[in-house]
């Protein structure tokens, strides 16, 4: 699995409407953010190592009934915190 990242912007006044209705039916979706700039959300998404992220995005979120816009950001590494270092 990877995960990719989705910037949303809404149709003015349909952030929540969008939101509400990706949650719903987008099995792939592990979190969704409201969020302020550009973008009115943000979206993390699961997807097995062999499926098309660009197809993926086009078909299922900028579909939605009040998607506007996307950008992806199709990520590489995922780092986390180490031990703690003893001193």
């Amino acid at each position: 699995m990877r995960a990719i990242f989705v910037l949303i912007k809404c149709e003015m006044g349909h952030a929540y409407d969008v939101a509400q209705r990706a949650a719903d039916t987008i099995e792939e979706l592990s979190e969704l953010h409201s969020i302020s700039g550009r973008y009115d959300l943000l979206g993390k998404f699961y997807l097995e190592s062999d499926r098309d992220p660009g197809r993926f995005v086009t078909e299922r979120v900028q579909t939605l009934a009040g998607v506007a816009d996307t950008y992806t950001l199709i990520t590489f590494n995922a780092f986390t915190a180490g031990p703690a270092s003893a001193e």
